[in-house]
């Protein structure tokens, strides 16, 4: 899914207030703390609340993996400022029917600041741009408000709605689902394309 320049522990993307870098042994803590607090594990399907350790260790472990072979990239997301410190997480990895699927979480204290839509339109572009990609998908909980403004802000498009496993949350539960394809995300790139 995703070229050689990814597949390294250096590469990392900046935009105007973050790093998204790979994530490091040394961000288990910031995790576990700031993800694993409930408004935030709620929205998500499979960060429990608590959240142990153990399991970022092993998320860890398996985010690095599949970055190194390429069939995801996971970023750790950190404001410039502080390059080594962690506000939240977003990867792609792989979806239904082979659709890779945008995912991501943002620590409480960071919120209403616009700082996950400008991570999550950052690695959409990388994977439009660099990674040849064709189609995302994403989903959010139908009372997710804040995610679905972060979707439609990269230029995703509401598909429908569904039900998606939540197996932190113990079952199924309603998803609003979206869709974005190279097309609609060079359009979404280029605003006079869209007044033509």
């Amino acid at each position: 899914m995703f070229p050689d320049l990814t597949r390294d522990d250096v590469f990392r993307i900046e935009t105007r207030r973050l790093w998204l870098r790979w994530p490091r042994a040394r961000d288990a803590e910031a995790i576990t703390r700031l993800a694993g607090e409930r408004a935030v594990a709620e929205m998500t399907a499979r960060i429990p609340h608590p959240l142990p350790r153990a399991e970022v260790d092993a998320f860890l472990l398996d985010a690095r993996a599949r970055n190194i072979d390429g069939t995801g990239l996971t970023l750790a997301l950190s404001r410039r400022a502080d390059p080594a410190g962690l506000i939240g997480i977003v990867g792609l990895s792989a979806g239904a029917e082979g659709v890779p699927e945008l995912g991501y979480w943002l620590g409480r204290p960071h919120w209403g600041a616009g700082l996950m839509a400008e991570a999550a339109c950052a690695l959409v572009e990388a994977f439009f741009a660099y990674a040849g990609g064709e189609v995302l998908q994403a989903s959010a909980r139908v009372e997710n408000a804040a995610s679905q403004r972060v979707l439609a802000s990269c230029g995703f498009q509401h598909a429908g709605r569904a039900q998606k496993a939540f197996p932190a949350r113990g079952g199924d539960l309603a998803v609003d689902l979206y869709r974005l394809d190279r097309a609609r995300w060079r359009d979404w790139q280029m605003p006079s394309a869209q007044a033509a």
